[in-house]
């Protein structure tokens, strides 16, 4: 590995991901794997760079280091990023951007040939959000004799228990989030303008902790306050905070591309007192789910002991109330693969975690209270930032 880069893991960590992917691989019968979605390309080799909006693509082959290719003005990047040598980065020509005559999947083809790497039987990521249906044609276009097939979520799967470098990644990430949460519930006050709180999130979250630096997250904040907390998407407008309503916030910090997302909510004046009843029950409910993410029970069973606690207060919620996260790059810090809800019997391994993510959202308010999760070999699961579970409340 080059010395002059500062690549995030070592050798053997990258060998040990790209042994998972290869047996995965080797049970699909694929020759050839293309892993276009931009976590899956980073976890793989490293590559970091703002360039997933073109096509690009890491190329894992049963034998010898993975290949990235790209857009060529990126190239530089793949060099500085990735820890593979130099001859490893190859890419296709500008001519091919935005282009209605040419596509770069036509030149993916090529090099495919070109290097002598075999192609009978290829896998794609279809389903991710960075391959696009004329990628798929035109990749089936261009190779008539290949079989092309569905593979995604190989590499999303590999991911799924962490190592012990990358769960030290994700509780420095969580000490940013803790730094981000105290100084907003510190901050909010009425007449305070949402996005000015917003910028305050995102600078606290970039500056990091000491020397552990912040990078951008892959969600911007969530930040939605009185009837809009009803809805768990929605991001800020320029509109004061307001006395005698409820906001939430859904923030990460995110250190080395690596996410510890955390929920709070506060209220500014009174809590109603059905606001009250829905926190202890959502406490109550954590507390049970957490004790239930143990090694060896089912992704299922965290779901089963919240909501029975929830029931308990009358609350039916539905849906998953987690997911797997880890590395990650925008639109989603999720990594689509297991979900903590009642029809999933995935089996709790040391070494994996989640977003632990049962927000209630009722028809004019909502209340989020969530926790990054960790299973731990023995007893319930680590959560890895430490901020109090609370409705906060600010007269």
């Amino acid at each position: 590995m080059p010395k002059s880069k500062d690549i995030p893991f070592t050798r053997s960590e990258y060998d040990r991901r790209i042994a998972k992917c290869r047996t995965a691989m080797q049970a699909m019968g694929l020759e050839t794997l293309i892993v276009s979605d931009p976590s899956n390309m980073a976890w793989l080799t490293g590559y970091d760079g703002w360039s997933f909006y073109v096509h690009q693509a890491v190329i894992l082959s049963m034998s010898g280091d993975p290949l990235w290719w790209g857009r060529a003005i990126d190239a530089n990047g793949a060099r500085r990023t990735v820890w593979m040598e130099d001859g490893c980065v190859t890419s296709y020509d500008e001519s091919m951007i935005q282009s209605t005559v040419s596509h770069p999947m036509q030149d993916l083809a090529r090099k495919l040939s070109d290097l002598g790497l075999p192609h009978r039987r290829l896998g794609v990521e279809m389903d991710n959000y960075y391959f696009s249906g004329k990628a798929l044609d035109t990749l089936r276009a261009e190779l008539p004799q290949t079989e092309v097939l569905d593979a995604n979520l190989l590499v999303n799967w590999a991911r799924a228990v962490k190592s012990d470098e990358e769960l030290g990644f994700m509780r420095k990430a969580a000490r940013i989030t803790e730094k981000i949460i105290a100084n907003a519930v510190a901050r909010i006050e009425p007449g305070l303008p949402k996005n000015k709180l917003a910028a305050q999130i995102l600078a606290d979250g970039i500056e990091g902790i000491d020397d552990d630096w912040g990078d951008y997250p892959a969600i911007v904040p969530l930040l939605a306050d009185g009837p809009n907390a009803s809805a768990p998407h929605l991001t800020w407008d320029g509109k004061p905070f307001a006395d005698g309503e409820a906001t939430f916030f859904e923030v990460s910090g995110c250190y080395r591309r690596y996410h510890a997302p955390m929920s709070r909510t506060i209220f500014l004046g009174k809590p109603p007192t059905d606001l009250i009843h829905a926190e202890q029950a959502l406490v109550a409910g954590l507390e049970a789910g957490v004790d239930a993410a143990r090694a060896g029970n089912r992704a299922a069973d965290v779901s089963i002991a919240l909501k029975a606690e929830l029931r308990k207060a009358g609350i039916e919620r539905q849906g998953r109330v987690g997911y797997p996260i880890g590395l990650s790059y925008p639109p989603d810090w999720g990594e689509r693969t297991i979900s903590l809800r009642e029809d999933d019997d995935t089996i709790l391994e040391p070494g994996m975690t989640f977003h632990f993510m049962p927000g209630l959202w009722m028809d004019d308010w909502g209340l989020e209270i969530t926790e990054t999760i960790a299973i731990r070999a023995d007893g319930p699961a680590e959560c890895l930032a430490s901020v109090p579970r609370q409705l906060y409340v600010k007269n």
